[in-house]
């Protein structure tokens, strides 16, 4: 027999833990039968009331499910043996090591410590300094890709909440839109006979976060590209008839882990066959589809250090095209 409670501090519904973990409802009452995890309470109303340790389990649960792992085996698994599994980072930290030095954990404790004591401004101020100091590239690449893995797994742990993690995406956010619109126009470095490619940039509708295609512009722009955003959540027809508009050379989409691999695969061939002859079709993100079974004729960016050489290499392209 389900106990009913009238007063339910600390619990959330069905659709506030869908919100704040990603995981479906439908998945959350396949589990509570399949495996008696989560055990949700019942409000006055018969409706599922989840506890917050619960939620927090299902945090790190669906981060590890984002890295392969599968539900039958994760699931059962106590908190403390989720939080004892190599939880990989949700940027390619592994190429980052490989081609620039990491900023210290001291340093990254800081921003850290700024965040969860909620010195916005603060923030801001040391993020903002920290560009100025060592350059944009830098920046998106040393500084934000890690703080991005660490926010993330302090969130799956449980050391930050979820409004925290959103008001440092905002502040990322502010800083990379602002330092994009500074580039100047029409600049590529030193060689100003570099062809500038005309890159429009957007995800799927299934897709809502932004923060990666914002730091791919970054890069872009700064090897000259002309860049155009349409944003998230384009959908598909929409994205050709933008780059027919916008006469782009190269559409680039990011993905994220949480998206389903099926959309993203069928997607970029349905995208694909709406594109006129010669667009190029870019992806880069965490999503396994990527690293798994990408579309024939499709670029992976597997780190973001690999924009600045697909762009040279298109560049070589053009100029062998023109020659011949």
């Amino acid at each position: 027999m389900n106990v009913r409670f009238t007063n339910l501090p600390d619990m959330l519904s069905i659709a506030a833990v869908e919100r704040d973990t990603g995981i479906a409802k439908d998945t959350l009452r396949v589990w509570e039968r399949r495996y008696d995890f989560p055990k949700p309470l019942r409000d006055a109303n018969d409706d599922r009331a989840y506890p917050i340790d619960q939620v927090e389990k299902l945090r790190l649960l669906k981060r590890l499910l984002d890295q392969g792992h599968r539900p039958g085996r994760v699931v059962p698994l106590p908190i403390e043996g989720l939080r004892q599994l190599n939880i990989k980072p949700a940027v390619d930290t592994e190429a980052i090591h490989a081609h620039s030095p990491v900023i210290s954990q001291e340093e990254m404790s800081r921003y850290l410590d700024l965040l969860r004591s909620h010195q916005t401004e603060a923030l801001r101020l040391a993020l903002s300094t920290t560009m100025m100091k060592i350059g944009l590239d830098r920046f998106v690449i040393e500084l934000v890709a890690p703080l991005i893995k660490n926010i993330g797994e302090y969130w799956a742990d449980g050391k930050i909440e979820i409004h925290e993690e959103h008001l440092f995406t905002e502040q990322i956010k502010h800083l990379l839109r602002t330092a994009i619109n500074s580039v100047p126009r029409g600049h590529t470095g030193q060689n100003e006979d570099l062809a500038r490619p005309r890159i429009l940039l957007t995800t799927f509708p299934q897709e809502q976060h932004s923060l990666g295609l914002l730091m791919a512009e970054a890069l872009m722009a700064l090897e000259g590209c002309v860049c155009v955003s349409l944003g998230t959540q384009t959908p598909i027809l929409e994205i050709a008839q933008a780059a027919r508009a916008q006469k782009a050379d190269i559409v680039a989409l990011s993905f994220s882990s949480q998206i389903n691999q099926n959309q993203v695969v069928d997607g970029l061939k349905e995208l694909q066959s709406k594109l006129a002859p010669g667009v190029e079709v870019w992806a880069g993100g965490d999503n396994q589809a990527l690293k798994k079974r990408p579309p024939e004729h499709v670029k992976i960016l597997t780190a973001l250090q690999d924009i600045s050489e697909s762009i040279k290499h298109w560049r070589t392209q053009q100029k062998n095209q023109e020659l011949s």
